[in-house]
This record gives C-alpha cells, structure tokens and sequence, in this order.
C-alpha cells in the first residue's frame, strides 16, 4: 500500500462529488433514438467511444498533462486546446465543471493553477500526486467506462449484474489503450467522434431529459 496508490482510487473513484453522475455525453440521446438499446449495443457504444473518441481527446490531454505537471504555460496551453475540441455546448460546459470540481478538492495537496477541463486537471493532479503515467491512465479509462456503464443501466435500463458484466468485459480494452496512449500524438488530439458531437448537441432539445448533458 502506497500513498500514490491511495490517491489514484480517490481520483479515479466515480463516486468523486464533482458532478458526473448528473451528465451522459450524448448517450441518453442515443437511447432515445434506440440506437444504444441492450447489452450488446451498450458494450460496443462504451468500446467505440473509449477506443475513438477518449482516446484521441480526453485521454491524449490526460497523458500531455501529465507530463506538463510543472509547466504552468504549457497546462494552460493543453487547457485551451480542450476547449477548442469540445464543439458541443454542454460537453464543453460539463469539462469545465467537473474539472473545476476535482480541482478544488486537490487543491490543498497540489495547488491550482490557472486550468479549468477535466482531462487536464486530472492528469495535473495525478502527476502532483506522484501517481505513475501508466496507472494515472488506467484510472482515467476506468472512471470513463464505470461512468458510460452506470449510465447504460440507469437509461436503456439494463441491471446491474449485466453492467459489471459489461465493464468486465472492457478490461483488455482499457489495458490496451493505455499501453498504447502512454505517448500521445499531439496532432491527433480532436479526432473524435462526429456522431457523438451531433448526438450532444440533439441533446440540448430533447423533450424529456435524465442529465444535463
């Protein structure tokens, strides 16, 4: 048992008060559409957006972040470029909360600098906490898929013995991810999904809405 270890599972813990529990990232659109509708659908929409989306945006950030922990300049440059790929509204305005959140919770171990998204804070955090790359990752992987899934249950609605199914089933992808975002391409970071903007944008004018984003 590590200090570090300890500060990994209350980082990545998806139970963290910031908020997540309140927003989907488009999902609940997809529900509605019947596009994301039982087991199946739900594993291969949570594997797609881990293995698109997370990884080429949320993930790169959280890795770059790392590595830039004592750079000030250079974390709110990544900071930026979050923003500038968060096209939808509400998922721009989610990043900023939930980072915000998260910040200010660690603020007395790590200090806060001038950075407000998600994915950066996170991986500034990780590294100020002394939390390798590699499980500064794994721990970024897992709360996405714990929170995608939890979503799924609550939303198509599947139970709960099918959604820890579901996330057992994600583990080899989530441990491939990580090898592989260990050194992120810079010049990738935004090649997402562009049926997931659209679908968080339709969100904003759903009739009847569970989260606020």
């Amino acid at each position: 048992m590590t200090p570090a270890l300890l500060s990994l599972l209350q980082l990545s813990d998806p139970a963290l008060p910031i908020g997540s529990f309140a927003h989907s990232g488009g999902l609940e659109t997809y529900v509605q559409e019947g596009i994301v509708r039982d087991a199946a659908t739900a594993q291969s929409f949570v594997g797609d957006m881990l293995r698109i989306n997370v990884f080429f945006t949320d993930a790169a950030l959280v890795s770059l972040a790392h590595e830039a922990a004592g750079t000030h300049a250079t974390l709110e440059e990544l900071d930026t470029l979050c923003e500038a790929t968060k096209l939808p509204r509400e998922i721009r305005e989610a990043s900023r909360k939930l980072g915000g959140r998260l910040l200010k919770i660690f603020a007395p171990l790590t200090g806060a600098p001038s950075i407000t998204h998600y994915p950066v804070v996170f991986g500034y955090c990780a590294a100020t906490l002394g939390i390798a790359k590699s499980e500064t990752l794994t721990g970024f992987y897992y709360n996405a898929a714990a929170g995608m899934v939890t979503n799924c249950v609550k939303l198509i609605p599947l139970g709960q013995q099918e959604g820890q199914q579901l996330l057992l089933a994600l583990h080899p992808l989530i441990i491939n991810l990580t090898e592989q975002g260990l050194q992120p391409d810079k010049s990738l970071i935004g090649r997402s999904c562009a049926g997931l903007d659209i679908r968080c944008m339709q969100h904003e004018q759903l009739y009847s809405r569970l989260y606020m984003s």
